[in-house]
């Protein structure tokens, strides 16, 4: 698998890239995993509801991802692994991956993380404060789209909308 390390990217910038690496994973190509930062961005999955934006008409980009709405923005590692899932597809089997990996990954941090029952993602132990979110989209047997984790952004961005649809839970970060 190749690691691309790029630093701060416009979200539309890193879709575009997305697109194409995908068309080339679908090709035959290498999986390709994009590790980056955006600039505060909204971004909004198929699902989410319109009370769930922002109420003052901050932007949102829509996108084809599964999943609500969500924030990208500094302080956050947003991962984009672009790979080839084994058939048959198990898009559940591939969720819980990425969650294991991000368990981990905090573990070795310092912050005992957990999976909460019917809820994506990865939790602080009591189930209440989200540290890392995923939504994805798999198309032609490639998954796109990924993964954010709250190192230390700016959480305040969070506080203009329903995160991930889920009113009765909240954010957190790595710091």
């Amino acid at each position: 698998m190749q690691i691309r390390r790029l630093g701060l990217v416009p979200y539309n910038q890193a879709w575009a890239l997305q697109q194409q690496v995908h068309a080339g994973v679908v090709d035959g190509g290498e999986d390709v995993t994009i590790l980056l930062e955006h600039p505060p961005v909204y971004t909004a999955g198929k699902r989410t509801e319109p009370w769930e934006r922002p109420a003052d008409g901050t932007p949102v980009v829509d996108v084809d991802r599964g999943g609500k709405i969500t924030w990208h923005g500094p302080g956050q590692v947003t991962g984009y692994p672009i790979v080839r899932l084994a058939d048959p597809v198990d898009v559940v089997a591939y969720v819980r991956r990425l969650e294991q990996l991000l368990i981990d990954v905090c573990a070795e941090l310092g912050l005992t993380t957990g999976r909460v029952e019917g809820r994506s993602g990865v939790w602080t132990p009591d189930g209440a404060r989200k540290v890392a979110a995923i939504g994805i989209r798999v198309a032609r047997g490639v998954a796109m789209h990924g993964f954010a984790l709250n190192c230390d952004p700016d959480l305040t961005a969070y506080d203009r909308i329903v995160p991930w649809g889920i009113a009765d839970a909240t954010v957190t970060s790595l710091s």
